[in-house]
């Protein structure tokens, strides 16, 4: 029964964002902050990550290939599959659930126990579309660029390791990734981050926007946020393979 609850008042919350601006440039302005945000205040630990998660991806593969009869040039291949259809969009996600989703949730729960979405319900200010659509939009846009950065730098990332190791030549490794390249990839994988991208910012909003208690109450929705929401990835992670692939 908690799970029905909270479902139908998810989505009546989504319902509710959906009306005629009071102002769209504040609106505007909002959407452009979030831009911001989400996107530009997550870039350097995607950048991080993307490259390691290519470098390790190389060289586990290469360890792995130890049969002479194989050709060393599927290691390419592999990294560039492995980055593009499961790390750069689900592992990239789930520490953005963790990263953005609980600044949504703390920044809004804080508003709501400290009264600022009273003070602007009576103002006669559509609270859900003006706090929450923002944030959804620009997860939107941003999440998906940033999941086509992470999967150049993870390849990029495995370049860099194959040329320092000398593993194969980076000849041979820019023919791989060339080689049999199948582009439904990149929209399965755009499929993932848009997906992730609404997850991740939809319900920690959720979680904040109807936070009751003091600050403890932010830490506790905050934290349930982030974990809701990395189980809601891996399942819709799941269904989306089983869909699309």
């Amino acid at each position: 029964m908690s799970f029905i609850y909270h479902f139908g008042r998810y989505l009546i919350m989504l319902k509710g964002m959906f009306s005629k601006p009071e102002n769209p440039k504040l609106y505007w302005k909002e959407f452009m902050h979030q831009c911001s945000e989400i996107g530009i205040g997550s870039l350097g630990i995607v950048c991080i990550i993307s490259i390691f998660m290519g470098a390790v991806s190389a060289v586990q593969t290469a360890y792995q290939l130890v049969n002479p009869l194989i050709s060393r040039i599927i290691i390419a291949q592999i990294v560039r599959d492995t980055v593009i259809l499961e790390f750069a969009p689900t592992l990239v996600c789930i520490v953005l659930a963790g990263v953005v989703g609980s600044k949504i949730a703390s920044e809004l729960g804080n508003m709501r126990v400290s009264e600022q979405i009273d003070a602007l319900e009576i103002m006669g200010i559509n609270t859900k579309s003006f706090l929450v659509l923002p944030k959804i939009l620009a997860a939107l846009v941003t999440i998906p660029l940033l999941v086509i950065l992470s999967m150049v730098l993870g390849i990029i990332g495995g370049r860099i390791t194959i040329a320092a190791s000398g593993i194969i030549p980076t000849a041979l490794y820019d023919t791989g990734l060339r080689t049999e390249f199948v582009p439904y990839n990149v929209f399965f994988a755009m499929a993932k981050a848009y997906t992730f991208a609404f997850i991740i910012s939809s319900i920690p909003a959720y979680f904040g926007y109807f936070v009751n208690g003091g600050s403890l109450e932010i830490g506790r929705n905050s934290t349930k946020s982030v974990v809701v929401s990395c189980i809601v990835i891996l399942l819709a992670d799941y269904v989306l393979a089983s869909l699309l692939l």
